[in-house]
């Protein structure tokens, strides 16, 4: 299912283009929330030294991104 980058909230499952890879991503907090952008803080399902992996991700407000049931 797909939906805005504007809608999606702290704990959904989305697939994200994150360490040049596209993989599932947890979204962990919502940066910042503008008209044109929206920028989100991501866990991976990768560890690093016994902790999961964070990156940021960047989308238009208009895009629309995969939720991942």
């Amino acid at each position: 299912m797909k939906i805005k980058a504007l809608d999606v909230k702290a704990g959904d499952r989305i697939i994200a283009y994150c360490k040049n890879k596209r993989q599932i991503c947890k979204v962990k907090q919502i940066l910042d929330l503008g008209q044109n952008n929206v920028t989100l803080s991501v866990f991976t399902s990768e560890h690093y030294r016994g902790c999961l992996v964070s990156c940021v991700v960047r989308f238009q407000g208009e895009a629309l991104v995969e939720l991942v049931s």
